[in-house]
């Protein structure tokens, strides 16, 4: 497991591709299981260790997932999910678009509901569809595929890759948002490279950083995600 931040408060980890974030009915050991039991056994914490997931990431999505140490945090840092003040920030590799806009940041403000086993995306309101914001920018565009930042605005289910894949641009590797590219190990070409939140407790902004995995870098011929660019990007 690969600790990007701890304190008494918080912990984030790297969560790879193909692991759940939290059990599901299959009953697979999940992220959730595996930060539980590093904090029993690091801190020999006896009975049942408090462990809050704040937020979750898709089984073929890889990246930062941040999780409470203790219930003050998980109550602090909810809030702040809710109101929209943690900032997210994907990457991925898409389908090259027919239109690019020159490395400019795109509003994407649109619905999803869902339907079994994926989200369905609406330009209008429409039943129990609910809106879905980010913004998305293209980095580079080599052949059949664009380098992409995403910057997820609300947290639904599937959204980047059923609103990406609205406009063209299937996460490679994605066959349920209809990629036509598929990678061997099940994964999709999407990780989530940084998130930004204000420390619970110390009121610190905190801003983590987790460059893609060298799946990105065999798949697009380049490391031009690294920590340097990512938060230059960011913060630029």
């Amino acid at each position: 497991m690969n600790i990007l931040y701890e304190d008494n408060h918080l912990i984030a980890v790297e969560k790879d591709t193909g692991v759940l974030t939290q059990q599901d009915f299959s009953g697979e050991n999940s992220l959730l299981d595996v930060v539980r039991d590093y904090i029993k056994n690091k801190y020999n914490k006896p009975g049942k260790v408090y462990c809050a997931m704040l937020h979750r990431l898709d089984k073929p999505v890889s990246g930062i997932v941040l999780f409470a140490k203790t219930s003050k945090a998980a109550s602090r840092l909810n809030e702040q999910f809710r109101n929209g003040t943690v900032q997210k920030y994907y990457l991925a590799v898409t389908a090259a678009p027919k239109t690019t806009h020159d490395k400019k940041w795109v509003l994407l403000r649109q619905y999803l509901s869902r339907r079994r086993g994926y989200s369905l995306v609406h330009d209008h309101q429409t039943g129990n569809a609910t809106e879905a914001s980010l913004r998305y920018r293209i980095i580079d565009t080599k052949g059949p595929s664009s380098r992409v930042l995403v910057h997820l605005l609300t947290g639904k289910k599937h959204q980047i890759r059923a609103q990406l894949a609205s406009r063209g641009m299937p996460i490679v590797g994605d066959a349920t948002y209809h990629s036509p590219a598929q990678l061997p190990d099940g994964s999709i070409m999407l990780h989530a490279c940084a998130l930004s939140f204000m420390h619970p407790t110390t009121g610190e902004n905190i801003l983590i950083i987790s460059p893609p995995p060298q799946r990105f870098q065999e798949y697009s011929g380049t490391d031009l995600f690294t920590e340097e660019f990512i938060r230059s990007i960011i913060t630029g």
